[in-house]
């Protein structure tokens, strides 16, 4: 694909490109990123995430369904800080982080509802690689994500 842009690509590709609607706000140091989709589903608990981000990323992008809760951040400065040494071009978090000001600071595409500074559980519960939806889109593991300021699109089955 040689457009980028997240408005461009759904002019072009209309109902193919699925907006996510949800009302990510921008965290990390990139602006713009995209990848394959990785998926983790977890609940106030991120040990399932941060062992995804401990696997080589390879430019993907792990996309994180946390329930929308507040009541917990899924990650922080140290975790992102893993994400970005290990290869992953961005995380987009149905739910909280914290440590704003180091992720500012990460060179990692960072989208979440918003922030909180209490820490996750460390359970292990959840799931790895199935499919998560929210704000309208579905994310399926090796789909294409593209994120930038307008928004986040998913091209599925785009090789």
């Amino acid at each position: 694909m040689t457009t980028t842009s997240t408005a461009d690509i759904c002019d072009e590709r209309g109902d193919a490109a699925v907006v996510c609607a949800a009302p990510l706000r921008h965290y990390g140091a990139r602006r713009e990123f995209s990848g394959r989709v990785a998926t983790v589903r977890c609940h106030e608990d991120n040990v399932l995430l941060r062992a995804q981000l401990e696997q080589p990323g390879q430019g993907r992008v792990l996309v994180v369904d946390g329930g929308g809760s507040f009541g917990t951040a899924l990650i922080g400065g140290n975790v992102a800080s893993l994400g970005a040494a290990s290869g992953w071009a961005g995380i987009i978090i149905n739910g909280a982080v914290r440590d704003v000001a180091e992720l500012r600071e990460t060179d990692l595409g960072i989208l979440a509802l918003g922030s909180t500074p209490r820490r996750p559980g460390k359970a292990g519960a959840g799931a790895v690689g199935e499919p998560v939806s929210f704000g309208g889109a579905t994310f399926a593991p090796g789909d294409l994500v593209v994120a930038d300021e307008d928004g986040v699109i998913v091209l599925r089955g785009e090789r």
